[in-house]
């Protein structure tokens, strides 16, 4: 066992130098803007489009947390450093909920056209992060039965629309996955605050009333 969790704790920590991006970010999340952070597996090198964790058919390669795990992120700069100076290369992720935002994803075709329509309307929208199959939309933390109160009174929610809050968690830019680069699409605006979010309600009832309007409804990815 001691060395199977040897091996493990080798693959996960492998080094990808020429990164400082990726410690200054997650520096930035943590230290100034007071979101919770830990480092997610990275990609398999011998695979770019498999994960690295010990499970054949994980469906978010690179994008999650393992070990450690989601329960240890943290706000601690020091903690923060340590990680990304031990692995260098590994993916930022947020735990969302809580104190920190949460999102809102839906498929990157959908959500392109969508947002496209929001902003033809004026609405404002917080940050946007993409990835190559999903975007998401930050907004302020909800509660599990506010979001099931929200959804209840729709008659319509498209199966594509992922929720990610209290227990949850999310790639932030600029991470690099298996799946491929995380960025994003509408950056925070610049300086130490932490970044505004729109309420969820608003998201949701956009994002659904554009998503029927457009007709790019898109099946569950």
């Amino acid at each position: 066992m001691r060395e199977i969790l040897g091996r493990r704790r080798r693959l996960l920590s492998r080094r990808n130098d020429g990164r400082p991006e990726l410690i200054s970010a997650a520096l930035t999340f943590a230290a100034e803007w007071q979101w919770p952070v830990l480092p997610g597996v990275a990609p398999d090198p011998q695979g770019r489009a498999r994960c690295a964790c010990p499970d054949p058919e994980c469906t978010v390669p690179g994008a999650h947390p393992f070990d450690p795990g989601l329960l240890a992120a943290t706000t601690d700069p020091r903690m923060v450093r340590w990680w990304w100076t031990n692995r260098p290369g590994a993916p930022i992720v947020l735990a969302t909920g809580g104190a920190a935002p949460c999102a809102v994803s839906l498929p990157a075709l959908a959500a392109s056209r969508a947002l496209a329509l929001l902003d033809r309307r004026g609405m404002r929208l917080g940050p946007v992060i993409a990835s190559p199959a999903r975007w998401a939309l930050l907004v302020k933390p909800y509660s599990m039965e506010q979001l099931g109160e929200l959804l209840y009174a729709k008659d319509f929610v498209p199966g594509s629309l992922r929720f990610h809050g209290e227990g949850g968690y999310l790639a932030l830019p600029p991470s690099e996955t298996g799946q491929g680069a995380v960025r994003w699409e509408r950056a925070p605006l610049p300086g130490s605050a932490s970044p505004w979010v729109p309420d969820v309600e608003a998201v949701v009832d956009a994002v659904v009333d554009a998503l029927t309007r457009t007709g790019v409804s898109a099946p569950e990815l």
